[in-house]
């Protein structure tokens, strides 16, 4: 079976007919819209914030941080660490987390074959959660309560992926029953935690499981970017397999796919990817969920489409969470509770307009 044969094939049983020609120019210039809304949307979150500063000085600060010929001597010092150092990370971080959690939640709904999976199916949420909270309790012990979460959220999907794995094969209901029961241990855990921590630690260890920004620096923005874009890159530039991996393990044998070998792989990276991104800023619910969903209403099944548009969307929709969560009030909300109110009401719109479909 030639490559093209192949993807006639594959296009045909997902419903990708004429995939060439006007509308894949459609799909085209959504994506370029999307990707212009991801940019205005930077470009306006910066402008915002509890400390009043003109827009033309914002942009001034940043054109004297990116070229040498911008004069920075009428700009206080004050105005320029608020932009520069607070600012901008913060923004930046958003939009890489937002784009993380997008992806992965494009990813685990293509290989589940369920578009109300989430990045946190597997556990991930949980082990992270446990691992930031022993951070939090035994600093002592846990230099890095990023560090911690980090090892503790991949350790989470590991053992879900080992417990379901079954005479070289990993069925998929196995996997999330496995994920759940992962979970739950890891959320007993923290439960356990958070019964014997201090008030100071029990504090701290509520706020990050809220989820947010509020410490996010340069330092953060260059761990971050250089592995969740790669990841990204290799996730999109495996969308046409992950078209495969979606019609089912049978189809995917006979169009010549090893089903297990890129399952792995795909659930590999969004795992990465999650945990990286919750363990820096905590738990923030329902991006993965919404923005894949939203973005195949518009595009489509062709995840060679949905993951660039819901990684765009994402990162779109979590910058715009963020602004509203340090604008509304004087005190800073969590993001994770904006993303819930948010988040919430839309999925009780896909259950009510969508249920019978999504789940048939």
């Amino acid at each position: 079976m030639t490559e093209l044969t192949r993807k006639m094939r594959i296009a045909e049983r997902l419903g990708l007919d004429h995939e060439y020609g006007f509308s894949e120019m459609n799909k085209i210039l959504i994506l370029l819209a999307l990707l212009t809304l991801l940019v205005i949307t930077m470009a306006v979150a910066i402008t915002f914030g509890a400390y009043n500063i003109s827009v033309i000085d914002v942009y001034t600060i940043v054109m004297a941080h990116l070229s040498p010929f911008v004069d920075l001597s009428a700009i206080t010092r004050l105005h320029n660490t608020i932009v520069w150092e607070l600012r901008i990370p913060r923004v930046l971080l958003a939009m890489i987390v937002g784009t993380a959690l997008a992806t992965a939640g494009a990813v685990f709904q293509g290989c589940f074959r369920n578009p109300l999976v989430e990045p946190f199916i597997l556990g991930v949420s949980s082990g992270a959660a446990f691992g930031a909270a022993l951070g939090i309790v035994f600093s002592s012990i846990f230099l890095s309560i990023q560090l911690s979460a980090f090892i503790f959220g991949s350790l989470a999907v590991a053992m879900a992926y080992f417990l379901a794995r079954v005479r070289k094969e990993t069925p998929i209901v196995t996997l999330i029953l496995a994920g759940v029961v992962i979970g739950s241990i890891f959320q007993a855990l923290v439960s356990i935690l958070k019964y014997t921590a201090t008030d100071a630690a029990l504090r701290e260890i509520v706020f990050w499981l809220m989820g947010g920004f509020y410490y996010a620096t340069w330092n953060d923005v260059a761990l971050l970017a250089p592995i969740i874009i790669p990841c990204f890159l290799i996730m999109w530039a495996l969308g046409w397999k992950l078209n495969i991996l979606s019609m089912g393990d049978d189809e995917a044998r006979a169009l010549g796919v090893n089903p297990e070998k890129y399952k792995l792989i795909l659930i590999t990276l969004a795992t990465l990817v999650t945990s990286l991104a919750v363990s820096t800023v905590g738990i923030i619910a329902w991006v993965g969920l919404m923005m894949p969903h939203a973005t195949r209403m518009m595009l489509g099944p062709d995840h060679r489409y949905v993951i660039p548009a819901a990684a765009m969307l994402g990162g779109s929709y979590l910058l715009v969470c963020d602004t509203m969560a340090r604008t509304l009030t004087s005190a800073e909300i969590p993001v994770g509770i904006i993303t819930s109110i948010l988040g919430a009401p839309y999925l009780f719109y896909l259950l009510r307009t969508r249920g019978k479909a999504m789940l048939g």
